[in-house]
Formats: structure tokens, sequence, C-alpha cells
């Protein structure tokens, strides 16, 4: 695993590692209200199309306050005030469905999996449980906080 690069991919899957600071519930979207725990959650998601792993700057700018578009279902949870982006894990390959169901924790049922016939793609979790899920594949850090 290389941690902390400035070479990033600029397409891939990658995760977004998210603390929440006190117990909160959240409306998303069209899974209604979803309490979440003062916990480490981690995010899977992938972005091959158009501007790829920019996506990753767009959830920053939810997660800072400085957009309120809300077009993911991470974007509700990361336009919650005790919420943060801490990190983002990335690899270049296409590998969305096998890193979140790698990622070892409590999943939060149908978040951010739509498109897929995983039952998750939010896990609340450890570091440990995310790095875990990153190994064997070719990964890049960078850190929010």
């Amino acid at each position: 695993m290389t941690a902390d690069t400035d070479g990033t991919p600029e397409k891939g899957t990658y995760t977004l590692l998210i603390r929440v600071e006190e117990p909160t519930t959240v409306e998303v979207g069209a899974l209604g209200n979803i309490a979440f725990d003062k916990a480490l959650y981690a995010y899977t998601g992938s972005a091959f199309g158009a501007g790829g792993l920019s996506r990753i700057d767009r959830h920053a700018r939810v997660a800072s306050g400085e957009n309120d578009a809300r077009h993911w279902h991470v974007d509700y949870l990361l336009g919650t005030d005790p919420s943060f982006l801490v990190a983002a894990y990335m690899t270049p390959e296409d590998a969305e469905c096998e890193i979140a169901r790698g990622v070892d924790g409590e999943a939060v049922p149908w978040f951010g999996c739509s498109d897929c016939s995983c039952d998750s793609h939010l896990i609340r979790t450890t570091l440990e449980g995310v790095e875990a899920a990153y190994e064997g594949h070719e990964t890049s850090v960078r850190r929010f906080r």
C-alpha cells in the first residue's frame, strides 16, 4: 500500500473515511431517516466516468459546506454538521463492490449501493478495517484531517 502520495489515479475506486462526532439522524433521500452513531464510517464508490476521481473533491466541498447539492447517498451524511471527511483511499482498479464487501464492520443497509447487488457501501468500521480491504490493491491515500 502506498500512503499519502500525490500520485492520485485519474479514475478508479475510492473509499471515503467519514468521522461522525456525535449521534445524529440524517434524512437520506429515498432511504429515509438513518441514525448514525458517533463512529468512523467508510463509504466506497467508483469514479470511472467524466471527471474520474475529482469526484472526491466534490465530496470534500459538500463536507466543508461549500457545496450543498446532494447527488449521492453519501452527500447527505457529509452535509451534516457532526460529520467530517478524514481521508480518501483510492485505487485505479475497478474494485468497488469487492472493496465495499471487504471492509470489516457493521453495514448501513442499502446505503450507496442502488446500482449493484451489495447490501451496502457504507460500513461503520475502523481504519484497520479499511486498510485490510485495500490489501493487494495499488493504493494511494489523501488525508483531509
